[in-house]
């Protein structure tokens, strides 16, 4: 696929959200988050929500990060059907790539 916008790179962990079924997240680190919100934050919706486009491993998808103000990054939802495709699983490190 093209360039789509600023590139970011990132190397985290996987966790889950404690609710019962939570959603499985990555945090962006601060720094990189830090960046975003600055450059981007007029640009995000409702509560935090910008729009992206992420990359782990192969699989590519049309997503949204949000902006989480108790820990002030950013965090990547991953939704079942990526991690199913990437072999994720919890507290496990994953190399990102997001495009804003």
């Amino acid at each position: 696929m093209p360039l789509k916008g600023v590139q970011y790179h990132f190397t985290t962990n996987t966790w889950q959200h404690d609710a019962p079924g939570g959603w499985f997240f990555v945090s962006i680190p601060k720094e990189i988050s830090n960046e975003i919100r600055t450059m981007f934050k007029n640009e995000e919706e409702g509560w935090g929500r910008l729009k992206a486009t992420a990359q782990i491993g192969k699989t590519e998808w049309k997503t949204a990060i949000w902006f989480d103000s108790k820990s002030n990054v950013y965090l990547l939802p991953l939704k079942a059907e990526i991690r199913k495709k990437e072999g994720i699983s919890i507290d496990q490190e994953v190399a990102a790539r997001i495009w804003i």
